[in-house]
């Protein structure tokens, strides 16, 4: 039996079956639906991309995986090269893992005992109330959500601040000299509600942080290459460390690295064995999942996707503008994601049912109707997309 993620299997609603998958669309036993979603954000090419099939299928004529304790190969070699070279400044040391959550993990770890190495013992985490950071331990403990993670509520050395530049300078001065780390997703939080805020807090945060000598770790998981408008946020303010997952591969396979500056390396590069980062997940550095990696990045700059994002923005305003319902708290558009916030929660009751009835995959959560749409999608598409949102409170 399939134990499905983030449901409660006695009275969940069947899945739909997926069949086949193609550009835009899932074709399922529901029929054909233009994926709202893009597979939690990581099919930014969409599906079935011949590229990127060619680019799998190549790789497996040398060999599908091997460790990277040991070993290494071409194709993570030149997949931290260029990481390395679109990476602002001297975030240039990757450290590759199979999925965001353990990448946040990993950051984690980096900044713990890059102060133990130091012989500092600042331990305490600095994070934003509504945070996500993905389901394992330590990146629940930086979370504030309890419709996540209600069965695990200790949270050991972390503190949350709201997106506020008052709250996070308060914090600062009363508890700076213990921090370790400050962890946000930078301008959007996804799955804590879709919530937006301003790059004037990010500027702040890192001036603070270099005044207090704590490690700004950005998770861009969801938010890099792209997103919000922005190839990275990373590109706006620099943090010290930063991972990157789900359309790190196009969607086609689980990855992520965590990539620090040479100062947050220099930590660990030592004589001394006990400095020495000892983490290594068997997949790490994954052959096939950094040559899909490689040419996902180079369709991404080639076919200048960050000019469809600016274009997904510009007419989804336009589509978006006017809408109003009083059973709608808030419409929030940035770069590819637009979501419809709702007073109550129950609204949404049935709404994935009625998306499917007319062709779109969506899948709301908490209080929050979204769509994070892949980047090659086309005007008609999208618009379909947003007139089934809309149509919902009609």
């Amino acid at each position: 039996m399939i134990w499905y993620p983030y449901e409660q299997m006695k009275t969940m609603h069947a899945p739909l079956k997926a069949e086949r998958a193609e550009g835009v669309y899932l074709y399922t036993d529901r029929g054909k639906l233009i994926d709202s979603v893009s597979s939690w954000w990581s099919a930014i090419h969409g599906y079935n991309h011949p590229e990127l099939n060619a680019a799998v299928s190549g790789r497996l004529d040398a060999f599908a995986h091997v460790m990277l304790g040991g070993l290494t190969h071409e194709p993570v070699q030149t997949l931290s090269d260029k990481l390395a070279s679109m990476l602002p400044g001297d975030l240039s040391y990757c450290f590759f893992s199979d999925s965001g959550s353990v990448g946040v993990e990993v950051a984690l770890k980096m900044a713990q005992q890059f102060n133990v190495n130091r012989k500092s013992a600042r331990r305490t985490v600095l994070a934003l109330k509504h945070a996500y950071h993905g389901d394992t331990f330590k990146a629940m403990e930086v979370g504030d959500d309890e419709d996540y993670h209600y069965a695990f509520p200790s949270k050991n050395g972390v503190v949350h601040i709201p997106t506020r530049i008052d709250a996070l300078e308060e914090t600062f001065r009363t508890i700076g000299d213990t921090l370790s780390c400050f962890i946000v997703e930078p301008l959007l939080q996804g799955a804590g509600g879709m919530k937006t805020y301003d790059v004037s807090f990010l500027q702040r945060a890192r001036a603070l942080c270099d005044e207090y000598d704590v490690l700004l770790i950005f998770d861009e998981v969801a938010t890099g290459f792209g997103r919000t408008g922005n190839r990275f946020v990373s590109d706006l303010v620099r943090p010290d460390i930063v991972v990157l997952g789900k359309a790190l591969t196009g969607g086609y396979i689980g990855h992520a690295v965590t990539v620090a500056n040479k100062r947050v390396f220099d930590g660990f590069y030592s004589d001394d064995y006990r400095h020495a980062f000892m983490h290594g997940p068997t997949f790490m550095g994954n052959a096939l999942a950094c040559t899909v990696a490689r040419k996902s990045i180079e369709i991404f700059e080639r076919e200048n996707y960050m000019a469809k994002v600016a274009h997904i923005e510009q007419f989804t305003r336009a589509q978006m503008r006017g809408f109003a319902d009083e059973r709608v708290k808030e419409v929030r558009i940035m770069g590819g994601m637009v979501c419809i916030q709702v007073y109550d929660r129950k609204t949404l009751d049935g709404f994935a049912e009625y998306a499917a009835a007319r062709g779109v995959f969506s899948r709301p959560f908490l209080d929050i109707m979204y769509a994070t749409v892949p980047y090659i999608i086309e005007e008609e598409q999208l618009r379909t997309v947003l007139s089934v949102m809309k149509s919902w409170f009609a």
